[in-house]
């Protein structure tokens, strides 16, 4: 039960990325992450909905163009800590950001997220 909660959360956090709109953003947000989470990204630790829903857009904007982020391996909770693998990717086939994120609950929601990103490299045709 509690993997399940963590992949819902995690899901409507990635879901953030794949948003129709940027409007959409910070409901999305708001549904998967408490209001104060800590969130430990690629330029330090930052705190709030807000400085996570900046992150998000920054990579929507990609210079490359809209990507898609999807997460591309099983959720694993060995405690109260749950981790998982994504990938972003541009459109055609442009660049492709890897990694993996570990995630704290608390209350069905996340209140931290710890970005490790791998890489940038041209996706595999």
């Amino acid at each position: 039960m509690q993997e399940e909660t963590a992949r819902s959360a995690i899901d409507t956090f990635i879901s953030a990325f794949n948003a129709s709109d940027d409007g959409y953003v910070t409901a999305l947000l708001s549904q998967a992450l408490t209001s104060d989470v800590v969130f430990w990204g690629p330029l330090g630790r930052s705190e709030g909905i807000a400085a996570v829903e900046q992150f998000v857009l920054d990579i929507r904007r990609h210079p490359a163009g809209t990507g898609t982020m999807v997460r591309c391996s099983a959720v694993d909770m060995p405690d109260e800590w749950a981790r998982y693998q994504w990938v972003f990717t541009t459109p055609d086939g442009g660049p492709r950001l890897a990694g993996t994120d570990v995630v704290h609950l608390r209350r069905s929601l996340i209140d931290q997220v710890i970005v490790f990103a791998g890489e940038i490299e041209p996706s595999a045709s």
